[in-house]
């Protein structure tokens, strides 16, 4: 499985709009500069996470985004579905009905029952990790000195 950058950039874009005062707003410009991506591929993320109801957009000059839910509300695995949508990650080619030449009402995949079986898994563990808590870790004793320069970064980018 291969899981796009998107998803990634989202997630943390989520964490450092969830470092925001109430009210205040954070430049998409901003967080696109501070993920070191391109603002207009982040421009479209930005804008599946307003679609999704995960962030707020606010328009003009003093405009920004702020999360639209409580950070304990927002799973990664709902980002996971603002950026990437529903498909699902296997979709059995007819490979054994080929190799075995059966008929088409015989057709079956041998994988698609395990497939199933760890996608659900998969996303339970992204269904339990919310924004909330990420966050948290972040804050803890591990990136303590790291997290006190991105509060500032975010205090002089931020929008009130």
């Amino acid at each position: 499985m291969h899981m796009k950058t998107g998803v990634e950039q989202s997630v943390y874009a989520l964490v450092l709009l969830n470092m925001l005062p109430d009210r205040a707003v954070l430049p998409g410009e901003a967080i696109s500069q501070q993920l070191g991506t391109s603002v207009t591929y982040f421009q479209k993320l930005l804008r599946k996470l307003v679609t999704a109801d995960l962030i707020t957009s606010v328009p003009g000059i003093k405009g920004g985004f702020r999360l639209k839910k409580k950070p304990e509300e927002i799973r990664v695995y709902d980002v996971y579905l603002a950026v990437e949508g529903q498909q699902s990650l296997y979709s059995s080619h007819g490979i054994l009905v080929d190799m075995l030449d059966l008929q088409k009402e015989e057709s079956c995949c041998l994988l698609s029952d395990l497939m199933e079986e760890a996608e659900s898994s998969w996303k339970a563990v992204l269904k339990r990790e919310t924004i909330a808590s990420l966050s948290e870790e972040m804050r803890g004793e591990r990136f303590k000195d790291k997290v006190s320069a991105l509060e500032e970064w975010i205090g002089s980018k931020m929008v009130i």
